[in-house]
């Protein structure tokens, strides 16, 4: 009988993101330990684990928060790149290589706002970071200063309102506008985004990071605080993200209803090492998950794999 060949998955075929070997140090204390794994272009990625896994912390270096200990963060636009290129760019001491169609950047040699403004990787916090006392819509026109200045030529064309000037500024009026729409905050743009609901907040946030043009979306916990109904309209909004802007997607979040619910692929950390990766539906079986999730002692992983075994009728 022929072997049934396992199955491809998005990360495996078409990784955006490469995680290789992430290790975060403070001191003695290792954080993030030899973490490896892929984010697949157009996938929902989650990235799960009890309080102090160190889910924040590979976010932080992702994002240029923070710089590795050791290890690399491979982001490729446009496809994953070869190893031909990695090999150039790593050699060379570089943070890109970019070609016509492509780019490889290596996160780990880039500051936050190159990564942000390069690389095209934007987050959110786990606590709203809003200018509050901004509109609305301010916030959303701030998301794209860096494209505003260049096309002011950083002022001079906006002075005497040259063409290229003022097609840049309605571009990113539209786009404002689109982002307001999309999250149901059109009728709110002209009020203090510190007068927004806390679900509103949340969207905002989202809003405000998609008119950065990102082709990577990290999101710390998005579903924190919001009730069953904003947790099911934020599932809506992710998925129009992922399937209308091809934007993939990274995300942190205790919500396993959210999680199960739209994620591709799941990665999950105890510790700040790697426990589980795959399918929502294989993490969620996994006796090692489990057991992180319950608290129980790893001498009891066996244990509670018997009583998984019992309850689905199977057989380790």
């Amino acid at each position: 009988m022929a072997e049934i060949a396992a199955p491809v998955h998005n990360w495996d075929k078409d990784p955006i993101l490469e995680v290789q070997h992430l290790f975060m140090r403070f001191g003695g204390l290792i954080a993030v330990n030899d973490l490896s794994f892929k984010v697949g272009r157009g996938d929902i990625t989650a990235l799960i684990g009890p309080n102090g896994a160190g889910k924040t912390t590979v976010f932080n270096c992702i994002t240029g928060f923070y710089k590795p200990s050791e290890g690399r963060l491979v982001l490729g636009h446009g496809r994953a790149p070869t190893e031909e290129e990695l090999a150039t760019v790593t050699l060379n001491g570089e943070r890109a290589l970019v070609g016509s169609n492509s780019g490889v950047y290596l996160l780990e040699r880039m500051p936050d706002y190159k990564v942000s403004g390069e690389a095209k990787v934007a987050r959110t916090f786990q606590n709203i970071r809003l200018f509050t006392g901004m509109t609305v819509l301010e916030n959303l026109m701030v998301a794209q200063h860096n494209v505003l200045m260049s096309a002011s030529g950083y002022s001079l064309k906006g002075l005497f309102g040259l063409p290229s000037w003022n097609s840049a500024q309605k571009q990113a009026t539209e786009r404002a506008k689109y982002w307001l729409d999309k999250v149901g905050l059109t009728e709110r743009a002209d009020d203090p985004a510190g007068d927004l609901p806390y679900g509103a907040q949340r969207r905002l946030e989202i809003a405000r990071a998609m008119c950065s043009g990102p082709i990577l979306l990290c999101l710390d916990e998005p579903a924190a605080g919001l009730n069953p109904r904003e947790s099911l309209e934020l599932n809506e909004l992710l998925r129009a993200v992922r399937a209308e802007h091809g934007t993939s997607i990274l995300l942190i979040e205790h919500d396993m209803s959210v999680v199960m619910e739209i994620s591709d692929h799941v990665v999950v950390l105890d510790y700040g090492t790697k426990i589980s990766d795959g399918t929502p539906e294989a993490v969620k079986h996994d006796p090692r998950v489990i057991a992180a999730y319950l608290g129980v002692d790893e001498d009891a992983v066996e244990d509670v794999e018997a009583v998984l075994d019992e309850a689905t009728g199977t057989q380790s």
